[in-house]
């Protein structure tokens, strides 16, 4: 836990220096969250093995707390500072850009962990995190479609062999929207749920989200806040692309999909990227076990899932070059693909 902390909070720290004084700060935070983060990785020794099986960290979700609080004042304060602070122009964008790596790596991933919470406070508090960031849909797609659905073609954030990034992206914001809305509606139709549509909620809280905007820094800032908005976003979505891509599960004789297994989520071994996104590599294990705390995912054989050769911000940064990403991902993908997908 200490690990965890120290790595999703030292970038925090560079940040909040950045807004204070300028200077070089904003590109440290910048350069933590890239080139640092890519390097490190590459230090095999400190590779986090597997925490023995049934081990509690009561500490786990205090931290998601943590993070969660801190996103939730960081959009502001980085909306003022690059809309409406006397930051240097370099300086405003490393710090949109720093910012929004952080928000897509490290506050996503634990809004993902508040909203697999029973605890209704803990899963309230993923929501708005979710909502400030103008994808308060992802709560109810991500659990009610993705979960059931994961590598087969009706869920809308699995991506299939050969198809790009970009065209991903497009398919699987609008899909996952109109989803989420179906399996939420539907819940309320059968007397499973009660009370307020949370869709209301999701635009309520985003509309409020931009009039804050608009307050600190006018247009400028609205603008500003919604694109560190889909900065954030295209990073949960790349993480769901590079996560799934090309997996597909088989049917049964009676027509039925078959279990999600290990094989149906790539995974990655690298230390310092796993701590920073809280174990979201360890992609597999989350989808066997969705309530188990982050730091007790484990990471499978390489022989019963598979591995990505990089770690995964790496591989989302190749992923935004479809033709660069096929040809790379070709081979790690040969043995697990289905004989009957098309070929990457």
């Amino acid at each position: 836990m200490a690990l965890f902390a120290l790595v999703t909070i030292s970038p925090v720290i560079l940040f909040a220096l950045a807004i204070w004084a300028g200077g070089l700060w904003p590109l440290s935070g910048l350069l933590y969250m890239t080139v640092l983060a890519a390097t490190l990785d590459q230090i095999g020794a400190l590779f986090m093995g597997n925490a023995p099986e049934g081990a509690e960290f009561p500490s786990a979700d205090a931290l998601l707390v943590l993070i969660a609080v801190t996103a939730l004042f960081m959009l502001p304060l980085t909306i003022y500072a690059v809309a409406g602070s006397d930051l240097s122009p370099a300086a405003r964008v490393f710090l949109l850009i720093g910012v929004g790596l952080w928000l897509g790596q490290v506050a996503n991933p634990a809004a993902h962990e508040l909203i697999h919470r029973s605890r209704r406070g803990l899963f309230r508090l993923g929501v708005l995190v979710y909502s400030v960031l103008l994808f308060g849909h992802h709560a109810s797609a991500h659990r009610l479609v993705h979960h059931r659905h994961a590598a087969s073609a009706a869920d809308p954030n699995s991506a299939r062999s050969g198809e790009g990034y970009y065209a991903f992206f497009l398919r699987a914001w609008a899909g996952s929207f109109r989803a989420g809305y179906r399996a939420e509606t539907e819940l309320r139709a059968r007397g499973s749920r009660r009370g307020l549509h949370p869709y209301l909620a999701y635009f309520l809280i985003a509309a409020l989200a931009l009039w804050l905007a608009y307050a600190l820094a006018g247009v400028a800032g609205m603008a500003v806040w919604a694109g560190l908005a889909l900065h954030a976003q295209s990073q949960l979505l790349l993480s769901d692309y590079v996560q799934h891509y090309g997996l597909t599960r088989a049917r049964r004789p009676d027509g039925r999909l078959e279990p999600v297994a290990d094989r149906h989520s790539w995974n990655a071994p690298f230390w310092f990227t796993s701590a920073l996104m809280l174990n979201a590599p360890r992609h597999s294990d989350h989808h066997a076990h969705p309530d188990r705390p982050y730091p007790a995912l484990r990471l499978p054989d390489a022989a019963d899932a598979p591995r990505l050769p990089w770690s995964l911000p790496v591989a989302c940064v190749i992923a935004l070059v479809p033709p660069l990403w096929r040809r790379a991902i070709r081979p790690a993908l040969a043995g697990w693909k289905s004989p009957t997908d098309p070929q990457s």
